[in-house]
């Protein structure tokens, strides 16, 4: 099995046509297909579902498809640990982050690590929580800022960035808003909920504190960006549970702290693979972020 027959996989199975992904690659398209044709002789399986308008991976080819990332990833490491050792970091820079992350301020750190080195390339991803926990473990990113999903794994790690409590936003008119004390989800339990795709880490917290105190909520209004959410609760429209620094974006709501979930707290994590694994880049990113190099929120 050589790597070129993998890259040529992974490249088929991302774009679902032999065409663009023959393009992509900068190969011919009867070369292409000549090397999925050997790998698929190789394994002793068909890998794709050919049709005339697409590709589709077969069951097989699934189970090749998150090792083939893997081994692509680890090769590319492998090329720029070299370089690395020889003074010079090179390559790829693969990072995802979910919005308004808490204990790193995402664009601050990029710019400090593009002046120390400038020949990484920077790609930059943003995504829910429970994506970029896949695609750091499968090799596609390099490194993550997310709301911590699950305990680390043989394929994943974490690396602590900070914890604060939940905070209820609301309208000034809002009934909750005129108290001024602290709510339980009991309290909220018939309110019109603002809030993020389930896949978001203030989404999963606040679901999860729900869950533990057995209170029913429906999400009314759901969003995928937080100044969509801060406007709809700026209009009276419903109320929001999120992460406590979310109230510095708009201050002419009124916050109220969240009583009566126990122990849940908003976690932010940088996710990594194992140490071996880890790209000299995103090593040098994280040792930029522990030493404070660039500036903070």
């Amino acid at each position: 099995m050589e790597l070129r027959h993998l890259q040529h996989f992974v490249a088929v199975a991302e774009d679902q046509h032999f065409t663009r992904a023959a393009e992509r690659l900068m190969v011919s398209q009867s070369g292409l297909s000549a090397s999925i044709r050997a790998l698929e002789r190789e394994l002793q399986t068909p890998l794709f579902v050919r049709t005339t308008r697409r590709v589709t991976l077969t069951e097989a080819g699934r189970a090749l498809l998150g090792e083939a990332e893997r081994i692509l990833a680890q090769v590319r490491s492998a090329h720029e640990a070299v370089a690395a050792v020889q003074g010079v970091l090179r390559g790829t820079l693969a990072l995802g982050t979910e919005q308004c992350i808490a204990g790193v301020h995402v664009a601050g750190l990029l710019a400090a690590f593009r002046r120390r080195h400038p020949d990484v390339e920077i790609r930059l991803r943003q995504a829910g929580s429970g994506a970029l926990a896949e695609e750091v473990a499968a090799g596609r990113l390099d490194l993550a800022f997310a709301y911590r999903t699950q305990a680390d794994t043989d394929q994943l790690r974490s690396v602590s960035l900070t914890g604060e409590p939940m905070t209820v936003l609301c309208h000034p008119t809002h009934r909750l808003a005129t108290g001024g004390a602290a709510v339980t989800p009991e309290d909220l339990g018939g309110e019109v909920f603002v809030d993020f795709h389930p896949d978001w880490g203030p989404r999963r917290t606040t679901d999860a504190a729900f869950a533990a105190a057995g209170v029913r909520r429906t999400v009314a209004l759901e969003v995928n960006d937080v100044h969509s959410l801060l406007d709809l609760v700026d209009e009276n429209l419903g109320v929001a549970v999120v992460p406590r620094h979310f109230r510095h974006k708009r201050e002419a709501l009124t916050a109220l702290p969240v009583k009566g979930t126990g122990e849940t707290v908003y976690e932010t994590v940088a996710l990594l693979p194992p140490q071996q694994a880890t790209s000299p880049a995103a090593r040098a990113l994280m040792a930029l972020l522990e030493q404070g190099t660039h500036d903070g929120p």
